[in-house]
């Protein structure tokens, strides 16, 4: 019942800012769709715990603040290779573990590689990721393992030599 009111008070909420409308009208039509999505997940039964992650709410934001500043910093690096005359690019692919229990740490790890310029991630299975990197340091800098330590501290998962 909380994801539903969470994520009723999420879609209302984009609604809002999206549509910019104050009139009690229209706001009343916004709840009442925001209403009706909200069964219609619920009977679809996809509202879970790890589909609407409430519980991460507060706890993700420093981690999105962090990410943030390190897709600036990897904005500029790639920057550099790309605009350097010599475009000094070692392009590797690498296989890394996820230290995340459950599927949702580890999807947001891997998709905070993805955001991060000059790295994706190719394929996740068995909590093991598969990441290009356009430079060796690009690699280094997911295989020292300080993103796949935030995503645990975020999720409250510590696993292995975390």
């Amino acid at each position: 019942m909380a994801n539903s009111i969470s994520l009723w008070v999420f879609l209302y909420a984009f609604w809002f800012l999206l549509s910019g409308h104050t009139e009690p009208l229209l706001l009343g039509f916004g709840a009442v769709s925001c209403t009706l999505v909200v069964y219609i997940a619920h009977r679809m039964d996809v509202i879970d715990h790890e589909g609407h992650p409430s519980h991460l709410s507060l706890k993700i934001l420093p981690y999105w603040a962090w990410l943030s500043w390190e897709i600036v910093k990897a904005n500029i690096d790639v920057a550099k290779v790309i605009l350097s005359p010599k475009l000094p690019i070692s392009p590797v692919m690498f296989k890394t573990k996820a230290n995340q229990k459950r599927e949702l740490g580890q999807v947001i790890y891997a998709n905070s590689i993805t955001l991060t310029p000059g790295t994706v991630t190719v394929n996740l299975e068995d909590g093991i990721l598969e990441v290009h990197a356009l430079t060796i340091q690009g690699a280094k800098d997911v295989l020292s393992g300080e993103m796949d330590r935030r995503v645990c501290q975020v999720k409250g998962e510590m696993e292995g030599k975390y």
